[in-house]
Order: structure tokens, then C-alpha cells, then sequence
């Protein structure tokens, strides 16, 4: 996976429902590598973090993590992603902002209610 295709699916578990719903069902019936979902579930914690003052890619970027996390906390993301990181023994996230090179113009795959039902072998993103 790239480093773009990585950042992409940190996104999708911070701010779109569908996927981290997903990764959770995948979890629970372990059918994906725990070592290799622990650090994109890192970032994407990070992701909800307080904005930076500096250190981005661009003010679009940073208007779009902004609206982002407004938007997430309808549907609890952020606590939803702490407890699959307690339930992972995942430790506690030192930083206080996120970190600039996670700010980047990333758009999110559509949100509805007619999406396919879930199949036993997903990939861990829409990337993949």
C-alpha cells in the first residue's frame, strides 16, 4: 500500500461510518493482520485531534479536516475509534494537534443507504 492509498484509508476510518464499521466487523471476526491496522488506527485518531496553527499542506486542506470533524462527531467517530483502539491494547496518543502531514485534501467515498451488504473477505479500506 502507498503512503497516499495508507493516508486514504486513515481518512475513511476517522470520518466515514461505513468503513470503520466495516474494519470493526472484519476485527471482530479476525479476518484481517491486527499489527498492520494499529497505526492506520493511530492516525486516524490522530486525525480528530485539535487543528494545527501551522505545519499544513494548505488552508483547503485544513478547512476540509475541519469540516470533517464537525461532521463525524453526529455519529460518535471519535469515541467510536477509542474504543476499537482500547479493545486493540492500542496505548494513548501523545499529541495534542494532529500532525501537519496528515493534513491533506482528501475526499471520502459516498455516504448512503444503499450500499451493498457486507461480505466476509473486504478489503481493510476502498483503496485497497
Amino acid at each position: 500500500m502507498t503512503s497516499r492509498q495508507e493516508l486514504q484509508c486513515c481518512y475513511e476510518y476517522a470520518f466515514h461510518p461505513p468503513s470503520l464499521n466495516r474494519l470493526w466487523y472484519q476485527i471482530k471476526r479476525r479476518e484481517i493482520d491486527l499489527e498492520e491496522v494499529k497505526p492506520l488506527l493511530d492516525k486516524a485518531m490522530m486525525l480528530h485531534l485539535a487543528l494545527p496553527e501551522s505545519g499544513f499542506a494548505s488552508q483547503r486542506a485544513l478547512q476540509r479536516l475541519a469540516l470533517y470533524q464537525a461532521k463525524s462527531r453526529a455519529f460518535g467517530l471519535p469515541t467510536f475509534l477509542k474504543n476499537i483502539r482500547t479493545a486493540l491494547g492500542c496505548g494513548e496518543i501523545e499529541a495534542r494537534t494532529v500532525p501537519g502531514h496528515l493534513i491533506r485534501d482528501m475526499g471520502l467515498p459516498p455516504f448512503s443507504h444503499t450500499q451493498a451488504p457486507l461480505s466476509p473477505k473486504l478489503p481493510i479500506c476502498s483503496t485497497c
